[in-house]
Protein backbone atom coordinates (compact mmCIF):
# COMPACT_ATOMS: atom_id res chain seq x y z
CA UNK A 1 0.00 0.00 0.00
CA UNK A 2 1.08 3.66 -0.68
CA UNK A 3 2.24 5.41 2.63
CA UNK A 4 -0.82 7.64 4.03
CA UNK A 5 -0.71 11.09 2.66
CA UNK A 6 -2.17 12.55 6.03
CA UNK A 7 -2.64 12.12 9.68
CA UNK A 8 -6.08 13.47 11.23
CA UNK A 9 -5.72 16.73 12.45
CA UNK A 10 -3.71 18.16 10.28
CA UNK A 11 -4.36 20.78 7.70
CA UNK A 12 -5.88 20.15 4.44
CA UNK A 13 -2.71 22.21 2.36
CA UNK A 14 -0.14 20.06 4.28
CA UNK A 15 -1.66 16.88 2.54
CA UNK A 16 1.03 15.00 0.81
CA UNK A 17 0.08 15.03 -3.04
CA UNK A 18 -1.51 13.59 -5.21
CA UNK A 19 -4.06 12.21 -2.45
CA UNK A 20 -7.54 11.76 -2.86
CA UNK A 21 -9.34 13.78 -1.11
CA UNK A 22 -12.80 13.22 0.13
CA UNK A 23 -15.22 16.38 1.21
CA UNK A 24 -17.22 14.98 4.14
CA UNK A 25 -19.98 16.81 4.19
CA UNK A 26 -20.57 17.00 0.73
CA UNK A 27 -20.05 12.95 0.44
CA UNK A 28 -22.71 12.63 3.67
CA UNK A 29 -25.05 15.23 2.29
CA UNK A 30 -24.95 12.72 -1.12
CA UNK A 31 -25.90 9.67 0.77
CA UNK A 32 -28.34 11.56 2.86
CA UNK A 33 -30.26 12.69 -0.46
CA UNK A 34 -30.24 9.42 -2.35
CA UNK A 35 -31.53 8.19 0.66
CA UNK A 36 -34.38 10.39 0.94
CA UNK A 37 -35.20 9.95 -2.77
CA UNK A 38 -36.19 6.36 -2.75
CA UNK A 39 -38.01 6.53 0.38
CA UNK A 40 -41.09 7.67 -0.99
CA UNK A 41 -40.72 4.78 -3.96
CA UNK A 42 -40.57 2.07 -1.84
CA UNK A 43 -37.28 1.00 -4.14
CA UNK A 44 -34.08 0.04 -2.57
CA UNK A 45 -30.47 1.01 -3.24
CA UNK A 46 -28.44 -1.86 -3.75
CA UNK A 47 -25.30 1.10 -3.67
CA UNK A 48 -22.51 0.02 -6.46
CA UNK A 49 -19.04 -0.56 -4.40
CA UNK A 50 -17.26 -0.54 -7.69
CA UNK A 51 -17.10 3.12 -7.44
CA UNK A 52 -16.33 3.52 -3.68
CA UNK A 53 -14.17 0.20 -3.47
CA UNK A 54 -14.45 0.47 0.45
CA UNK A 55 -16.30 -1.31 2.93
CA UNK A 56 -16.09 1.67 5.01
CA UNK A 57 -18.40 3.69 2.51
CA UNK A 58 -20.63 0.67 2.23
CA UNK A 59 -21.78 0.30 5.62
CA UNK A 60 -22.54 3.82 5.49
CA UNK A 61 -24.82 3.65 2.96
CA UNK A 62 -26.02 0.60 4.73
CA UNK A 63 -26.52 2.60 7.75
CA UNK A 64 -28.95 5.12 5.58
CA UNK A 65 -31.03 2.48 4.21
CA UNK A 66 -28.94 0.39 1.87
CA UNK A 67 -29.94 -3.01 1.62
CA UNK A 68 -26.07 -4.29 0.55
CA UNK A 69 -24.16 -3.74 -1.98
CA UNK A 70 -23.45 -4.45 -5.89
CA UNK A 71 -20.14 -5.17 -7.05
CA UNK A 72 -18.63 -6.12 -10.46
CA UNK A 73 -15.96 -8.76 -9.59
CA UNK A 74 -15.68 -11.57 -6.82
CA UNK A 75 -12.78 -9.81 -5.16
CA UNK A 76 -14.29 -6.76 -4.56
CA UNK A 77 -17.58 -9.09 -3.09
CA UNK A 78 -14.60 -11.03 -0.58
CA UNK A 79 -13.61 -6.92 0.78
CA UNK A 80 -17.16 -6.34 1.44
CA UNK A 81 -17.57 -9.53 2.80
CA UNK A 82 -14.46 -9.57 4.97
CA UNK A 83 -15.63 -5.71 5.95
CA UNK A 84 -19.08 -6.63 7.09
CA UNK A 85 -21.47 -6.32 4.36
CA UNK A 86 -23.84 -9.07 4.37
CA UNK A 87 -25.81 -8.65 0.86
CA UNK A 88 -23.98 -8.79 -2.02
CA UNK A 89 -24.86 -8.85 -5.75
CA UNK A 90 -22.25 -9.60 -8.22
CA UNK A 91 -23.81 -7.65 -10.37
CA UNK A 92 -21.86 -8.82 -13.80
CA UNK A 93 -21.35 -12.57 -15.51
CA UNK A 94 -18.31 -14.65 -13.09
CA UNK A 95 -16.78 -17.31 -15.39
CA UNK A 96 -14.40 -19.50 -14.36
CA UNK A 97 -14.42 -22.48 -11.26
CA UNK A 98 -11.96 -20.62 -9.02
CA UNK A 99 -13.98 -17.54 -9.41
CA UNK A 100 -17.00 -19.33 -8.63
CA UNK A 101 -15.84 -21.32 -5.97
CA UNK A 102 -14.29 -18.09 -3.95
CA UNK A 103 -17.96 -16.97 -4.49
CA UNK A 104 -19.60 -20.12 -2.69
CA UNK A 105 -16.71 -19.84 -0.10
CA UNK A 106 -18.15 -16.18 0.73
CA UNK A 107 -21.67 -17.65 0.67
CA UNK A 108 -21.22 -19.21 3.96
CA UNK A 109 -20.44 -15.38 5.65
CA UNK A 110 -22.94 -13.26 3.05
CA UNK A 111 -25.65 -13.56 0.95
CA UNK A 112 -24.38 -13.35 -2.58
CA UNK A 113 -26.12 -13.67 -6.13
CA UNK A 114 -24.39 -13.57 -9.35
CA UNK A 115 -25.91 -12.69 -13.25
CA UNK A 116 -25.80 -14.87 -15.74
CA UNK A 117 -26.61 -14.61 -19.58
CA UNK A 118 -25.99 -18.29 -20.97
CA UNK A 119 -27.02 -21.15 -20.12
CA UNK A 120 -23.08 -22.69 -19.78
CA UNK A 121 -22.48 -19.87 -16.67
CA UNK A 122 -25.38 -21.61 -15.38
CA UNK A 123 -23.95 -24.79 -15.34
CA UNK A 124 -21.17 -24.06 -14.31
CA UNK A 125 -22.66 -21.77 -11.10
CA UNK A 126 -24.68 -25.04 -10.80
CA UNK A 127 -21.77 -27.15 -10.35
CA UNK A 128 -19.85 -24.62 -8.08
CA UNK A 129 -23.22 -24.24 -5.76
CA UNK A 130 -23.28 -28.60 -5.52
CA UNK A 131 -19.51 -28.88 -4.49
CA UNK A 132 -20.16 -25.84 -1.80
CA UNK A 133 -23.22 -27.89 -0.97
CA UNK A 134 -24.83 -24.72 -1.37
CA UNK A 135 -27.57 -22.87 -3.29
CA UNK A 136 -26.80 -19.98 -4.95
CA UNK A 137 -29.05 -17.26 -6.36
CA UNK A 138 -28.57 -16.49 -9.65
CA UNK A 139 -29.79 -13.58 -11.72
CA UNK A 140 -30.60 -13.33 -15.20
CA UNK A 141 -29.12 -10.18 -17.25
CA UNK A 142 -31.16 -8.75 -20.17
CA UNK A 143 -30.21 -6.53 -22.53
CA UNK A 144 -32.42 -3.21 -22.11
CA UNK A 145 -30.21 -1.00 -24.89
CA UNK A 146 -26.26 -1.23 -23.65
CA UNK A 147 -25.58 -3.58 -25.96
CA UNK A 148 -22.79 -5.12 -24.24
CA UNK A 149 -23.81 -8.23 -21.88
CA UNK A 150 -27.66 -9.78 -21.26
CA UNK A 151 -29.95 -12.31 -23.52
CA UNK A 152 -32.57 -10.50 -25.26
CA UNK A 153 -35.49 -9.53 -23.49
CA UNK A 154 -38.80 -12.11 -23.40
CA UNK A 155 -38.82 -15.63 -24.07
CA UNK A 156 -34.88 -16.11 -24.37
CA UNK A 157 -34.83 -14.62 -20.50
CA UNK A 158 -37.44 -16.27 -19.44
CA UNK A 159 -35.71 -19.64 -20.97
CA UNK A 160 -32.65 -19.08 -18.82
CA UNK A 161 -34.40 -18.46 -15.68
CA UNK A 162 -36.68 -21.45 -16.04
CA UNK A 163 -33.58 -23.16 -16.17
CA UNK A 164 -32.37 -21.55 -13.00
CA UNK A 165 -35.38 -22.16 -11.29
CA UNK A 166 -35.31 -25.49 -11.77
CA UNK A 167 -31.79 -26.68 -10.33
CA UNK A 168 -32.19 -27.87 -6.97
CA UNK A 169 -28.75 -25.75 -6.31
CA UNK A 170 -30.03 -22.49 -7.89
CA UNK A 171 -32.34 -19.65 -6.70
CA UNK A 172 -33.71 -17.39 -9.61
CA UNK A 173 -33.41 -14.31 -7.73
CA UNK A 174 -34.67 -11.91 -11.15
CA UNK A 175 -33.65 -9.85 -13.50
CA UNK A 176 -30.56 -7.51 -14.52
CA UNK A 177 -31.83 -4.42 -16.63
CA UNK A 178 -28.75 -2.12 -16.24
CA UNK A 179 -28.39 0.37 -18.99
CA UNK A 180 -25.46 1.77 -18.66
CA UNK A 181 -24.55 4.00 -21.37
CA UNK A 182 -28.22 6.09 -20.74
CA UNK A 183 -26.18 7.39 -17.56
CA UNK A 184 -24.72 10.07 -20.14
CA UNK A 185 -26.99 11.31 -22.27
CA UNK A 186 -26.68 14.68 -22.16
CA UNK A 187 -30.64 15.67 -23.37
CA UNK A 188 -32.77 14.85 -20.73
CA UNK A 189 -35.79 13.85 -22.73
CA UNK A 190 -33.75 11.59 -24.58
CA UNK A 191 -32.47 9.81 -21.38
CA UNK A 192 -36.30 9.74 -20.45
CA UNK A 193 -36.90 7.29 -24.07
CA UNK A 194 -34.13 5.58 -23.15
CA UNK A 195 -34.97 4.32 -19.30
CA UNK A 196 -38.69 4.38 -20.67
CA UNK A 197 -37.37 1.72 -23.08
CA UNK A 198 -35.87 0.14 -20.42
CA UNK A 199 -38.37 -0.35 -18.45
CA UNK A 200 -40.94 -1.24 -20.97
CA UNK A 201 -38.68 -4.54 -21.63
CA UNK A 202 -38.01 -5.14 -18.26
CA UNK A 203 -41.97 -5.39 -17.89
CA UNK A 204 -42.81 -7.21 -20.53
CA UNK A 205 -40.32 -10.21 -19.29
CA UNK A 206 -41.80 -9.75 -15.65
CA UNK A 207 -45.14 -10.65 -17.22
CA UNK A 208 -44.14 -13.17 -19.13
CA UNK A 209 -42.08 -14.32 -16.38
CA UNK A 210 -45.22 -14.33 -14.35
CA UNK A 211 -46.68 -16.45 -16.87
CA UNK A 212 -44.58 -19.40 -16.83
CA UNK A 213 -45.37 -19.42 -12.68
CA UNK A 214 -41.99 -17.33 -11.88
CA UNK A 215 -41.79 -14.67 -9.57
CA UNK A 216 -39.69 -12.10 -9.68
CA UNK A 217 -38.24 -10.53 -6.70
CA UNK A 218 -35.81 -8.54 -8.16
CA UNK A 219 -35.22 -6.37 -11.25
CA UNK A 220 -32.14 -4.18 -10.77
CA UNK A 221 -30.71 -1.62 -12.72
CA UNK A 222 -30.29 2.13 -12.86
CA UNK A 223 -27.48 4.60 -12.17
CA UNK A 224 -27.22 8.10 -10.61
CA UNK A 225 -27.80 9.80 -13.99
CA UNK A 226 -31.03 8.07 -14.23
CA UNK A 227 -32.19 6.39 -10.97
CA UNK A 228 -35.08 8.48 -10.51
CA UNK A 229 -36.55 7.31 -13.88
CA UNK A 230 -36.31 3.58 -12.69
CA UNK A 231 -37.06 4.69 -9.10
CA UNK A 232 -40.32 5.72 -10.70
CA UNK A 233 -41.03 3.21 -13.32
CA UNK A 234 -43.20 0.91 -11.77
CA UNK A 235 -41.07 -2.15 -12.63
CA UNK A 236 -37.68 -1.56 -10.85
CA UNK A 237 -37.13 -3.03 -7.58
CA UNK A 238 -33.79 -2.00 -7.11
CA UNK A 239 -31.44 1.13 -7.77
CA UNK A 240 -27.94 0.28 -8.38
CA UNK A 241 -25.96 4.13 -8.60
CA UNK A 242 -22.97 4.14 -7.54
CA UNK A 243 -21.59 7.79 -8.38
CA UNK A 244 -23.93 9.40 -6.61
CA UNK A 245 -21.49 9.22 -3.38
CA UNK A 246 -18.92 10.91 -5.25
CA UNK A 247 -20.55 12.94 -8.12
CA UNK A 248 -17.79 12.81 -11.25
CA UNK A 249 -17.31 16.05 -13.51
CA UNK A 250 -18.90 13.94 -16.30
CA UNK A 251 -22.70 13.31 -14.75
CA UNK A 252 -22.51 17.40 -14.36
CA UNK A 253 -21.84 17.92 -17.30
CA UNK A 254 -25.56 15.83 -18.38
CA UNK A 255 -28.23 19.05 -18.84
CA UNK A 256 -30.20 18.54 -15.84
CA UNK A 257 -27.50 16.73 -13.85
CA UNK A 258 -28.23 14.80 -10.46
CA UNK A 259 -28.77 16.68 -7.48
CA UNK A 260 -25.32 15.45 -6.00
CA UNK A 261 -22.35 17.70 -4.67
CA UNK A 262 -18.83 16.91 -5.87
CA UNK A 263 -17.32 15.14 -2.60
CA UNK A 264 -14.44 13.85 -4.33
CA UNK A 265 -11.41 15.32 -5.77
CA UNK A 266 -7.60 14.51 -6.22
CA UNK A 267 -5.82 17.38 -4.38
CA UNK A 268 -2.64 18.40 -6.57
CA UNK A 269 0.23 20.41 -6.04
CA UNK A 270 1.61 23.11 -8.22
CA UNK A 271 5.01 21.84 -9.15
CA UNK A 272 6.23 24.16 -12.00
CA UNK A 273 5.45 27.66 -13.21
CA UNK A 274 8.53 28.30 -15.48
CA UNK A 275 6.30 28.37 -18.85
CA UNK A 276 4.40 32.17 -18.77
CA UNK A 277 0.53 31.39 -18.60
CA UNK A 278 0.77 27.60 -17.47
CA UNK A 279 0.89 26.05 -14.23
CA UNK A 280 2.11 21.98 -13.60
CA UNK A 281 0.63 19.88 -10.92
CA UNK A 282 1.89 16.76 -9.73
CA UNK A 283 -1.41 15.03 -11.21
CA UNK A 284 -1.43 13.32 -14.50
CA UNK A 285 -2.78 10.28 -16.16
CA UNK A 286 -1.34 7.87 -12.86
CA UNK A 287 -3.14 9.96 -10.72
CA UNK A 288 -6.35 10.88 -12.35
CA UNK A 289 -7.89 8.80 -15.47
CA UNK A 290 -9.00 11.20 -18.71
CA UNK A 291 -11.29 9.15 -20.00
CA UNK A 292 -14.24 11.09 -19.53
CA UNK A 293 -12.51 14.26 -20.12
CA UNK A 294 -9.98 16.68 -18.53
CA UNK A 295 -10.91 17.09 -14.42
CA UNK A 296 -11.92 20.53 -13.12
CA UNK A 297 -9.82 22.89 -11.23
CA UNK A 298 -12.10 23.26 -8.12
CA UNK A 299 -13.61 26.86 -7.26
CA UNK A 300 -10.95 28.73 -9.20
CA UNK A 301 -12.21 30.75 -12.09
CA UNK A 302 -9.95 30.78 -14.70
CA UNK A 303 -7.96 27.94 -14.17
CA UNK A 304 -8.02 24.92 -16.78
CA UNK A 305 -6.76 21.51 -17.11
CA UNK A 306 -6.01 21.26 -20.42
CA UNK A 307 -3.33 18.61 -20.35
CA UNK A 308 -1.64 15.54 -19.04
CA UNK A 309 1.58 12.95 -19.35
CA UNK A 310 2.44 10.30 -16.80
CA UNK A 311 2.77 12.18 -13.67
CA UNK A 312 2.10 15.82 -14.77
CA UNK A 313 -1.28 17.93 -15.35
CA UNK A 314 -0.74 21.11 -17.21
CA UNK A 315 -3.18 24.05 -16.26
CA UNK A 316 -3.48 27.01 -18.25
CA UNK A 317 -3.85 30.28 -16.39
CA UNK A 318 -6.64 32.97 -17.63
CA UNK A 319 -8.53 35.87 -15.72
CA UNK A 320 -8.37 35.48 -12.06
CA UNK A 321 -5.54 34.56 -9.52
CA UNK A 322 -2.94 32.60 -10.85
CA UNK A 323 -1.45 29.70 -8.24
CA UNK A 324 1.70 30.09 -6.55
CA UNK A 325 4.63 27.57 -6.89
CA UNK A 326 3.94 24.58 -4.18
CA UNK A 327 -0.39 25.75 -3.69
CA UNK A 328 -2.46 22.91 -3.70
CA UNK A 329 -5.26 22.42 -5.76
CA UNK A 330 -8.53 20.04 -6.10
CA UNK A 331 -9.44 18.25 -9.06
CA UNK A 332 -12.76 17.65 -9.48
CA UNK A 333 -12.19 14.07 -11.95
CA UNK A 334 -14.15 13.59 -15.30
CA UNK A 335 -14.55 9.58 -13.85
CA UNK A 336 -14.60 8.78 -10.27
CA UNK A 337 -14.55 4.89 -10.36
CA UNK A 338 -11.34 4.30 -12.05
CA UNK A 339 -9.70 7.76 -10.20
CA UNK A 340 -10.53 5.74 -7.29
CA UNK A 341 -8.72 2.74 -8.10
CA UNK A 342 -5.30 4.73 -8.67
CA UNK A 343 -5.16 5.59 -5.01
CA UNK A 344 -4.95 2.97 -1.15
CA UNK A 345 -6.27 5.80 1.01
CA UNK A 346 -9.30 8.48 1.47
CA UNK A 347 -8.49 11.38 3.35
CA UNK A 348 -11.22 12.93 4.56
CA UNK A 349 -11.32 16.52 5.03
CA UNK A 350 -13.95 18.60 6.93
CA UNK A 351 -13.79 22.43 6.91
CA UNK A 352 -10.32 22.57 5.99
CA UNK A 353 -9.11 20.06 8.36
CA UNK A 354 -8.51 15.89 7.98
CA UNK A 355 -10.97 14.02 9.80
CA UNK A 356 -10.07 10.65 9.14
CA UNK A 357 -8.56 8.17 6.74
CA UNK A 358 -10.61 5.37 4.84
CA UNK A 359 -8.14 2.18 3.36
CA UNK A 360 -9.65 1.62 -0.06
CA UNK A 361 -9.50 -1.97 0.52
CA UNK A 362 -10.71 -3.66 -2.93
CA UNK A 363 -8.41 -1.51 -5.21
CA UNK A 364 -6.70 -3.48 -7.59
CA UNK A 365 -9.79 -6.00 -7.20
CA UNK A 366 -9.91 -7.20 -10.70
CA UNK A 367 -10.62 -10.59 -10.65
Amino acid sequence: MQYPPAEPGMREEDVETPALVLDLDAFEHNLDTMAGALIPTGVRLRAHAKTHKSAVVANAQILRGAIGQCVQKVGEAEILAWGGVRNILVSNEVVGPKKLARLMALSRIADVAVCVDDEAQIVAAEAAAEAAGRRLTVLVEIDVGAGRCGVTPGPEAVALATRIADSPHLIFGGLQAYHGSAQHIRDPEARVAAIASASEDSRRTVEQLRQRGLDCPIVGGAGTGTFALEAGSGVYTEIQAGSYAFMDADYARNASPPPFRHALFVLATVMSRAVPGVAVVDAGHKAIPTDSGYPLVWERPGLAYVGASDEHGKITIGDGAAPALGEKLRLVPGHCDPTVDRFDWYVGVRKGRVECLWPIGARGMMA
